[in-house]
């Protein structure tokens, strides 16, 4: 007996660690609802064919994801730090009843201190100021900083701590970035605050971004994403005319949507919306996307749209990405796409953070989302979707400068990369779930 029972000391042992890894590997095997379409085809669009410059399309995105058509909103498209960080501070300066910040990233450098500082002046001037850190993608913040704000009465949370949220919840963060002043004035879109987002995209050390301001209507649904996630964390409800006042619709720059999406069984929002705009482009896509690791529905999306005629553009980051990984993992899809007509560009300057898409040069799309399964199933995401084809033009013509300054995939080059990149290409895919 002694001699059998010697066979398995290691497994004796280690048995607490095999359990907990047991369970573990249960949990994610039950995550498979919600990646269901990981394996085999995609969607499918049933009934007539969808025209996104059309009510149509309206109707059937807002009955999708829940999130209202709204009209008569004033629209500012912001690119680069350059752009986006005055108008990020002087909405912040010109606050009067509230202030709602609520980032996935907030790291360090003279503006992590600026948006600080203006957000302390505005709490002690009796503005009330709510700033909501998602626990993980601040992690580097100056905690000094905090204890500022909370000095100066600004309230400041954490989404889902480390130290406190089940396992199970670990993985699903935050990822919005909004910021939204008397209930009135909205910004939405890619950037986070610090030093690498300051600038023109001039340098490897200056990133790639794009962000949007809008007053009217459409600020109550930007609102929304601010505060799903603070009721979350704090349990409080924000109400009243200092958060949700009357906001008079006015001429506006065409009809929008704020929609947001959070981790959960079945599909979101944010996968939802993506699909049906590009099962229903007739003419093109223009898609930025700063991290490309398309689960196969999606690439499946993609290739249809190209063989039925449709001219599609996919800008990338190229060598400067910041998480290499994704890169090497969306690149295993280059082939299929490329051979159904795709073109694919890489962008040399910098790191490319923007996530925006436009369709038929009629519908666009600019927000927190990426396209990649950490957006469409993990992450809590929040974009702003315009019907108006002067928007569209505006980052089209954007589009076409970032073009400018990247690095074609060539079909036949791509086809005769080094056979070790092929086979890292080919491992790094099936993380790609978790990217």
């Amino acid at each position: 007996m002694r001699k059998a029972a010697s066979r398995f000391p290691t497994l004796s042992r280690h048995w607490p660690t095999l359990a907990v890894l047991g369970v573990l590997a249960a949990r994610y095997a039950g995550d498979s609802l919600r990646h269901r379409r990981e394996q085999g085809h995609g969607y499918s669009l049933r009934g007539e064919e969808l025209d996104v410059r059309s009510p149509g399309f309206l109707h059937a995105s807002e009955s999708l994801t829940s999130a209202p058509i709204s009209r008569g909103n004033e629209l500012e498209l912001l690119v680069n730090g350059d752009e986006i960080f005055p108008a990020f501070l002087e909405s912040i300066a010109n606050a009067q009843r509230s202030v709602n910040l609520l980032t996935f990233v907030y790291w360090r450098g003279d503006i992590a201190e600026e948006v600080a500082a203006a957000l302390v002046e505005r709490a002690r001037a009796g503005v009330a100021v709510n700033v909501l850190l998602d626990a993980f993608g601040t992690a580097k913040m100056d905690s000094r900083l905090i204890d500022d704000m909370r000095a100066a009465g600004v309230t400041v949370a954490r989404f889902r701590p480390l130290k406190r949220i089940p396992i199970g919840g670990l993985n699903n963060r935050t990822h919005r970035k909004v910021l939204v002043v008397d209930g009135s004035v909205g910004l939405i879109g890619g950037v986070g605050i610090a030093k690498e987002w300051t600038g023109n995209a001039q340098d490897p050390d200056h990133w790639r971004d794009t962000h949007v301001r809008v007053r009217g209507p459409i600020v109550r649904g930007i609102q929304g994403a601010f505060a799903d996630n603070w009721l979350e964390a704090t349990g409080d409800v924000l109400v009243g005319p200092d958060y949700l006042p009357d906001l008079p619709a006015a001429d506006g720059a065409g009809p929008m949507q704020v929609v947001r999406s959070s981790a959960g069984v079945g599909d979101t929002n944010m996968e939802a919306l993506y699909f049906l705009a590009i099962a229903s482009a007739r003419e093109s896509i223009d898609l930025t996307a700063a991290y490309f690791a398309p689960r196969p529905a999606f690439v499946e999306a993609l290739t249809q749209a190209a063989e039925r005629g449709v001219r599609i553009r996919v800008l990338v980051p190229g060598p400067h990405i910041d998480k290499d990984l994704v890169r090497q993992a969306g690149r295993a899809v280059y082939d299929r796409l490329l051979a159904a007509g795709v073109r694919i560009w890489e962008y040399a300057p910098t790191m490319l953070h923007a996530k925006t898409m436009t369709i038929d040069g009629a519908w666009s799309t600019v927000g927190s989302a990426n396209f990649d399964n950490r957006s469409f199933q993990l992450n809590d995401e929040a974009n702003l979707c315009v019907q108006s084809t002067a928007f569209a033009e505006d980052l089209t013509a954007q589009f076409e400068r970032d073009l400018a300054v990247s690095r074609e995939i060539r079909p036949g080059r791509w086809r005769s990369r080094a056979l070790h990149q092929r086979v890292r290409e080919q491992l790094l895919v099936r993380l790609r779930r978790e990217l």
